[in-house]
């Protein structure tokens, strides 16, 4: 068995390995990480090597670290990255590449028929009936986006909302209320098979699954890293976050938003939870706590997401692709039947 791990930020993680009589044998580690001293590797394969085949990775993290010589230096990769790859390797995880992707990109839609393609396009990812895709948004309107268990009332204010003319929507994922004023958003969407996460916990299948916008943003000279459990940010601050949701059907949707450019006084006005999240953060402005791309890069937002799709295309052998009439029709429907709803709308009031 073969199981392998890219440790978001850092480097690859290489197992292999054989099941006897419910144990693990023949272990050997590799891959492009440093390790020191070298004997370290003989001790860590040691330590999985016998394991139960049952072993999360929370045990085989704790058998590495307890194996593992005093003062050994672990570069580019942990215990936990090492568990995870075994994993991997027993339910036989397939890699970015060993699937067929797409991008697309097209024309602006309106904030509800952004969040029901998302449904639809995962839906049909889960079932077969579309190969998995990285889709680019794009809207024509601004609007407030809150998780799917928050509440209303608590996470926006009305009146500012309609002040600022900002649409207020719930997306089918969890997490927190985004602010999305048009074209001041880079937003994207994973549409993927659990099989691509198979093996990894859920608060590891973020990090992983937005690995590439990292190496992205760092193309552009930002120094980004991930946050647990879904922040995007640079020492600077914050840049976004993201959110998931998985189907019955075996489709994940990962999405995440990216701040481009920013007012933070409109988001006080517009989001309640801004001013209780600040309480606890030693300061008074939103603008303090995320840090934009325009800001950060002086480029045109179209120049960013033209660096995300030329980034993902390179390291995953993605084409171009296309939203096809039969979709974009059901996730009209689904606009009618479900996002456009109150029901919908204040299903937590």
């Amino acid at each position: 068995m073969h199981g392998e791990y890219k440790v978001p930020g850092g480097k690859l993680v290489v197992v292999d390995l054989e099941e006897r009589d419910g144990r693990i044998a023949d272990f050997h580690l590799a891959g492009d990480f440093f390790l020191e001293p070298d004997s370290a590797l003989d001790d860590i394969d040691a330590a999985v090597e016998g394991l139960p085949i049952e072993a999360d990775v929370t045990t085989i993290a704790a058998a590495v670290r307890s194996a593992l010589p005093d003062g050994a230096q672990l570069l580019g990769f942990t215990p936990e990255a090492v568990g995870t790859a075994v994993r991997r390797a027993l339910v036989t995880a397939p890699g970015w590449r060993d699937f067929d992707w797409e991008i697309v990109h097209e024309r602006p839609v309106s904030p509800r028929m952004n969040l029901a393609l998302d449904e639809v396009l995962t839906g049909r990812v889960g079932d077969g009936r579309r190969r998995p895709t990285l889709r680019l948004w794009e809207w024509n309107e601004s609007a407030v986006v809150i998780g799917s268990f928050q509440s209303l009332r608590n996470e926006v204010d009305p009146e500012g909302a309609e002040r600022h003319g900002f649409d207020v929507v719930r997306r089918i994922s969890g997490g927190g209320a985004m602010l999305m004023a048009a074209n001041s958003i880079v937003t994207y969407s994973l549409y993927v098979p659990a099989s691509l996460v198979a093996g990894l916990t859920f608060a590891d299948s973020y990090a992983f699954l937005d690995d590439w916008v990292l190496q992205a943003l760092r193309g552009l000279g930002i120094d980004a890293v991930y946050q647990p459990l879904n922040d995007i940010a640079s020492p600077q601050g914050k840049i976004g976050g993201a959110a998931q949701k998985r189907l019955a059907n075996g489709g994940v949707l990962h999405h995440a938003t990216l701040s481009y450019d920013m007012d933070g006084q409109v988001m006080t006005e517009v989001l309640r939870i801004g001013r209780e999240k600040l309480s606890d953060k030693g300061t008074t402005s939103a603008a303090k706590r995320v840090d934009p791309l325009r800001r950060q890069t002086g480029l045109p937002r179209e120049a960013i997401i033209e660096k995300f799709k030329d980034t993902f295309a390179k390291l995953y052998g993605a084409v171009p692709g296309h939203i096809t009439e039969e979709e974009y029709a059901e996730a009209e429907a689904l606009v009618e039947s479900k996002f456009a709803t109150d029901a919908w709308l204040r299903r937590v009031p």
